[in-house]
């Protein structure tokens, strides 16, 4: 079952190319895993600090692996002094009868 994951990270002022540099590094080792489907990132119009990375999974344990992957935990842990505040993730499935299907 397909799962979409949104990661939100607020960017310091100064450091928007870093930290495009560094998210491509991670899309990059990414797509190396089993499960990766695919990888967007989207800023927000009225206040470009805000990044929005949408990356999307054939499972939740494909994502989990990754992101308690040490290579990645590595690199998200570069990005952190590029931001403020915490990062965001929400996970959801992505099927109409998920609802129907878990409350079974």
């Amino acid at each position: 079952m397909l799962v979409k994951v949104f990661i939100k990270r607020n960017v310091k002022k100064g450091n928007s190319i870093e930290i495009f540099k560094r998210l491509r590094k991670i899309r990059s080792e990414a797509m190396k895993q089993e499960g990766y489907v695919s990888g967007e990132t989207m800023v927000d119009p009225d206040d470009p600090r805000k990044v929005l990375v949408i990356s999307t999974w054939e499972s939740a344990g494909d994502w989990n692996r990754w992101k308690h992957n040490t290579e990645r935990v590595s690199l998200n842990d570069a990005l952190h002094e590029c931001l403020e505040g915490p990062v965001e993730y929400e996970t959801y499935v992505y099927s109409k009868y998920y609802l129907k299907v878990s409350s079974e």
